[in-house]
């Protein structure tokens, strides 16, 4: 008998270790809507549907101390999770926090961790019901799920796009990506000189980005205002190509997106000159910009246009025809993942 060939979960990656583990369960109940597979689960309650997900933070991996205030991370924390209830179109109402907290952390720093928790519950109207803590060895573990409400002629699934839907996102991309990248620069050159003292001045945009992301509730308002249902949405957490990728694959579709239609601000753009990048790389493949990216008809283009700060980058295609990139001399180049990938080699 040959021997069994055994992979390793790099290989899948995380998406594929995800489908490959979960494949194999059937839906026993009938209130289930959407079990795995996109921002959220979807629980029919009758009337409406109540949307719920969960995010798992670890340190060392998602987050590095060195340079995250507990605040700022216990805010951060929350937004990603209300992010993903936002990119179903819902309305957040409860989150849960849980923690496994090492001997180095202090009440006090809890304390700090909390403030931000509470800030975010605050900022975004949502209350904090539950959760659970435990020791743990390997640093800080953060859980939190996020639950949330939406009617049902307005939820917006990944797999809801259409052949000839204009493809929008919000706001501008590769910010949060560079501002990990500045803080891990000043991070290495203190490691090299501890009386070295970072200079963090004229990085505040991608700074914040990065340490506090605010969910676009904002974008959702206006598309309800404009009287637009999104075809299918999700969050820009992995990237603009990996996530544009979730979308084609549970739509059954193709697309096609502009380079120059994709939006990046004035200083990402400076800050990837210094570190000798293509601004559009971190538009493309950077993560953890929380934008939303979505699906509208085509009948609605001049509603979705007025809306300000939203940007139209191409449409819809047949499947066929895969997931294309536009560049500004005609060329179309075959769109890949190379977003965040949770078991990829760390550099």
């Amino acid at each position: 008998m040959a021997a069994r060939k055994i992979r390793t979960i790099e290989e899948l990656g995380e998406f594929g270790l995800i489908d490959h583990l979960t494949s194999g369960f059937k839906l026993q109940q009938n209130s289930t809507r959407l079990g795995v597979g996109d921002d959220a689960a979807v629980i029919d309650h009758g009337t409406f549907y109540q949307v719920v997900t969960t995010d798992l933070l670890l340190e060392g991996i998602h987050f590095d101390l060195v340079y995250t205030p507990l605040k700022h991370l216990g805010y951060k924390a929350v937004v990603v999770n209300l992010s993903d209830v936002y990119a179903m179109n819902a309305a957040p109402r409860q989150v849960t926090v849980s923690l496994g907290i090492s001997g180095k952390f202090s009440v006090e720093a809890l304390e700090e961790l909390y403030e931000g928790v509470r800030l975010a519950c605050e900022r975004y109207r949502v209350d904090l019901v539950g959760g659970d803590t435990s020791a743990s060895v390997t640093g800080l573990v953060i859980s939190v799920t996020a639950i949330g409400t939406v009617r049902k002629e307005e939820v917006a699934f990944r797999s809801g796009a259409k052949r000839h839907q204009l493809i929008c996102v919000s706001g501008d991309l590769g910010a949060a990506y560079m501002g990990l990248k500045i803080l891990e620069r000043e991070k290495q050159l203190h490691a090299r000189d501890p009386e070295f003292q970072p200079d963090l001045k004229g990085y505040d945009l991608v700074l914040e980005r990065f340490l506090k992301p605010e969910a676009r509730v904002d974008v959702l308002l206006a598309l309800k205002e404009s009287g637009i249902v999104p075809g299918a949405m999700i969050d820009v957490s992995d990237g603009l190509s990996s996530d544009l990728l979730h979308i084609c694959k549970a739509s059954r579709c193709g697309c096609q997106i502009y380079d120059d239609r994709i939006p990046v601000a004035e200083e990402t753009r400076k800050v990837a000159e210094e570190f000798n990048m293509e601004p559009l790389v971190a538009a493309l493949h950077g993560g953890e910009d929380y934008e939303l990216l979505f699906t509208v008809p085509l009948s609605d283009f001049d509603k979705v246009s007025a809306i300000p700060g939203v940007h139209i980058l191409g449409n819809m295609t047949e499947e066929k025809e895969g997931a294309r990139l536009v560049t500004g001399d005609g060329r179309a180049i075959l769109l890949q993942a190379q977003g965040w990938n949770a078991f990829g080699k760390r550099e």
